[in-house]
């Protein structure tokens, strides 16, 4: 946010910024990035391997698979899951790009499918109908730290033996009938600093199958298993020990994390759910919502004006996603045409408010009145 120079205020006395993320980093990620960094193995070493073994406790799996981000997790879990030039893979295209672009990285074709009206996921009677003899794959999304309905999405793939890999970029820690997200398929997790977590950069892949997982780590290595001895065709996706370092103590952190999110989203919800024309999260009841982010709908094309309010308060919010993957420009140039109205018209009503563990009860109702005097 630019400031007025010849207007502003003294900068102690202007009104704190409410930011819609925070990454929350304290003593412990320090003192830990400075002990690897004494330990003189920073690249990938033990504290990588330890990652990878808590995280997979964490979810459930017995298989984690660190890189270096979310996308290169996309693209190797996509690789390892067999996914090649000519193969189809059904998506949503309400989600950021990088979901859809991890499949083009496999000169593969992302097929989309519409969205549903509340949680703003992958819809399961919207996928069957896309399924062709290219169809390899189904990516489902785990949107703003809701889950995906896994039980259809499951079944389908079950039916149809197509393999599932499981976007849970956003939803660290989320469960779908109490199992939790990334263990139903093949998980991908960021750790981006507006994340749940954070390792300030990285990415992890959850796995039951063993092949799947040995899969991952040669992609992720140039192809090696032993150094200077390469058997496939790889890549540099290699998580630090430093981010690693990090992501340890940022998962103890996790729970805890989460359970001060979901608290100032139920406020929130409780709060703002009068206010005509916003409409506030779905939770479905066998799911655990994560709130990477709070997610209303402002309906009416009141959104606008609901965002200089924010503005004029200094408050942060986001919209997360003002355009659709398949009407983006790229996509456009490479010949999708598709009429997904439910995605769509989501697209022109999402506003993401701030709820992240750093937010006070001063904060949130800072954002209640500001909402209020849009009415």
């Amino acid at each position: 946010m630019q400031e007025n120079h010849e207007n502003s205020e003294p900068r102690l006395l202007q009104k704190r910024m409410i930011p819609i993320a925070k990454p929350l980093i304290g003593e412990e990620e320090k003192k830990a990035v400075l002990s690897v960094l004494d330990s003189d193995i920073i690249a990938e070493g033990p504290k990588v391997k330890e990652f990878e073994e808590r995280f997979a406790r964490y979810i459930g799996v017995k298989h984690a698979v660190a890189t270096s981000s979310g996308t290169t997790a996309l693209h190797v879990a996509l690789l390892a899951c067999g996914i090649k030039a000519g193969d189809e893979v059904i998506t949503t295209p309400f989600t950021f790009i990088a979901t859809a672009n991890s499949i083009l990285y496999c000169n593969a074709k992302p097929i989309f499918a519409d969205i549903e009206e509340d949680t703003f996921n992958l819809d399961p009677e919207k996928i069957e109908e896309k399924i062709t003899k290219k169809t390899k794959a189904i990516l489902p999304v785990h949107l703003y730290g809701h889950p995906c309905d896994m039980d259809e999405i499951m079944k389908i793939a079950g039916d149809n033996k197509l393999a599932v890999i499981e976007d849970a970029c956003q939803a660290h820690g989320a469960t779908y009938n109490n199992k939790k997200v990334g263990s139903f398929g093949t998980g991908v997790f960021s750790f981006y600093p507006t994340k749940n977590m954070t390792t300030a950069e990285g990415g992890m892949l959850t796995t039951n199958d063993e092949k799947i997982a040995e899969s991952c780590r040669l992609l992720r290595a140039h192809g090696s298993r032993a150094r200077y001895h390469h058997e496939i065709l790889g890549y540099n996706y290699r998580m630090t020990d430093i981010a690693a370092a990090i992501g340890l103590c940022q998962l103890k952190k996790l729970d805890q994390f989460n359970k001060k999110r979901i608290e100032n989203a139920n406020y929130l919800t409780n709060k703002i759910k009068s206010i005509e024309g916003i409409v506030t999260p779905s939770v479905k009841n066998n799911c655990v919502h994560v709130f990477h982010q709070y997610t209303v709908r402002v309906k009416n094309n009141k959104r606008d004006t609901v965002i200089e309010k924010l503005k004029e308060n200094n408050i942060g919010f986001g919209v997360y996603y003002p355009v659709p993957i398949h009407k983006q420009d790229l996509y456009t140039r490479l010949g999708y045409k598709d009429k997904l109205p439910v995605a769509e018209k989501i697209s022109g009503e999402v506003l993401s408010l701030p709820i992240h563990p750093a937010v006070t009860r001063n904060d949130l109702d800072k954002i209640v009145s500001a909402i209020s005097e849009t009415q």
